[in-house]
This record gives structure tokens, sequence and C-alpha cells, in this order.
């Protein structure tokens, strides 16, 4: 008779002055993993590592992060700067009584975890970050790079600056916005729609992307209807409100412009995914000082962990079992 899976349980931890709902799953003396999300996800999104990682010996902690899903979500924007961000995950290893953890973060997730090792150097143990990797600091406000980079063309992290512009518009048909963000963003050989999401005008970020004609084989219809239902009943704020500190966290981090991570790292990049276009991967080396590996999974897209959960959850044991996490 086979062996079943380590389950999870999900509770509500109090932690640097909000609530975060955080499913829990593993022994609870062993080495801590953190799994942090990205744009718009939740801890689901983490659902096919989570009982392997538990199951290979790692107590797993995976919050919806703040603005998200069954967390708090605060009104004021300057509550979702990288500074609070890094601090919610602090508390939660706090509240397991854990010196130090791995963090894993994929999308807005990934700098979060990037940041853990400069701000909490002391709480980290080991990072790996997907989609997004570790880069060094602007020499300008992100913003200013930006418009200075497309111009008068459409960016969405322009067009999300805005408080209430695009909230409106991924609110305003939740279905359609979940629809098209987990079946749109990959690349394709299709440059008309590519074209179109960088074309100067008054179309929003959802209305660019296209529609799928079918669900991605990684996703199934229950699965999407579980993201549906928690953003209808939030909304999107919270989440947008991360990338309207953009500047802010820029403006805040000065300290840390010739800071380094030292700390074993690994990054996890998709060969078809749009984020990899505008940030790139071989600048790392520029911040990471410490033992540092990439693997890119070919045809990947941005919603990795969902999309090739199997390749992904190797990647991630391998690295994990290189670790002296004891």
């Amino acid at each position: 008779m086979p062996l079943s899976r380590p389950t999870s349980t999900e509770r509500l931890v109090d932690t640097n002055g909000v609530q975060l709902r955080v499913i829990e799953a593993g022994d609870r003396d062993a080495p801590v993993v953190v799994l942090t999300h990205g744009f718009p996800e939740l801890a689901y999104s983490w659902r096919h590592q989570i009982p392997v990682l538990a199951e290979a010996g790692y107590h797993v902690l995976a919050p919806d992060q703040r603005g998200y899903g069954g967390s708090s979500r605060p009104d004021a924007i300057d509550a979702y700067t990288i500074h609070e961000l890094t601090a919610d995950i602090v508390g939660l290893l706090d509240d397991v009584g854990a010196q130090r953890a791995v963090w894993i973060g994929h999308d807005w997730g990934a700098p979060v975890a990037w940041h853990a090792p400069l701000l909490h150097p002391d709480r980290v143990a080991a990072v790996v970050g997907m989609s997004v990797p570790a880069l060094p600091r602007a020499k300008v406000a992100p913003t200013a790079a930006f418009r200075k980079t497309f111009g008068d063309n459409f960016f969405y992290m322009l067009y999300f600056q805005e408080p209430g512009v695009a909230d409106a518009e991924l609110g305003g048909d939740t279905a359609r916005t979940i629809r098209r963000m987990m079946g749109g963003l990959r690349l394709s050989d299709d440059q008309s729609a590519a074209l179109r999401m960088v074309a100067p005008g008054p179309e929003g970020f959802i209305e660019r992307l296209p529609e799928p004609d079918a669900l991605p084989d990684w996703i199934s219809q229950d699965e999407i209807d579980h993201y549906i239902g928690e953003f209808s009943r939030t909304g999107f704020t919270g989440g947008l409100n991360w990338y309207r500190n953009l500047d802010r966290n820029w403006e805040n981090t000065a300290e840390l412009a010739d800071a380094k991570i030292s700390v074993p790292c690994l990054f996890i990049g998709g060969t078809a995914d749009p984020v990899l276009t505008f940030t790139r991967a071989d600048r790392s080396s520029e911040v990471i000082s410490g033992p540092y590996r990439q693997v890119m999974i070919d045809g990947a897209g941005h919603w990795l962990q969902q999309e090739r959960p199997d390749e992904v959850n190797a990647a991630l044991l391998d690295f994990l079992k290189g670790l002296e996490l004891r």
C-alpha cells in the first residue's frame, strides 16, 4: 500500500501588524522552507510543491502574502513596501521558532526572497527565485527607467501605478482577468500579440492580452475557479499596491547599493517567460557573491511552478539537498 503524502493545514498567523493565512505542511522540527507567491496569485499557486517538499523532510510555510486571499489587505499604499513584505515572512519564522529558512519566491515573491538576505541576513539560509532574477540596484528610480525604455509605448508596470485604474479594469471581469493572465503570459510566434502589448494607446493591460482558445493543459477549470473566487472577493488592489512601491522601495534601500547576497542561490526561469525579455538574468552575478546556479526550463512560460511542477520540484530538491540546513 503506497504511503500517503503529508497533509497540510491552514491557519492565520499574526505577524508584523497583519494577519497572514498560511498553508503549513511537514515536520515542525524540520528545516523551514517559505514559499512566496506572485501577482495575481495565492499560496494555492504552490499546491504542487507543498506536499513534495514536506514529504522530502522540510517544514513548509506558504502564505497568502499581504494584500491577497485570506490575509490582511491594508488600505495604505505604503503598507506594501519591500521592508514590510520581508518583515511579514520574518514574523512567520518567529511564529514557528525558526532562526533561518530557505526563501523560495516566484514573480513578485522573488524580489521578496532576493531582498531577504540583504535586509534580514541572519534569517536566510538560501534563496530560490523563479521568473524574476536577482538584479543590481538601478541607477535611477524604476518608473523613470521604464519611461526612458518604453517612451510612449505601453508598459504594464507604469499602467499599474495610478491607483484605481488597473484595479477597475482587472476587477471589472475577474474571470476574464484570471483566464487571460493564466493563459496568455508566455512568448509565442504571434508577433502581433507581442506588439499589441507595447503599442501606444488607451487599451488597458487585460484588454491587450489574447483570449485563449482553451485553458492551458497545466490548469483545470476547478483550479481556475479557485483563483476567480478569491479575487472576486478581494479584488486586485492589494497586489497592485506592490507595484506602486517600486520607486519607494528604490528610495528606501539606498544603503543596499553595493550589498551582495552571500548565501547559496538558485534561479529557475522559463525560456518562454516574457518577463525575461526585460529582466536580465545574466546580471545576477553583480549582486550574488555566494554559490549560484541557474536552471532554465525549455518552453516554460511565466507560471513555472504550476506549468512544469515536476521539473521545478526536481530542481528545488536537488538544490535543497546540497544545503547544510541544520
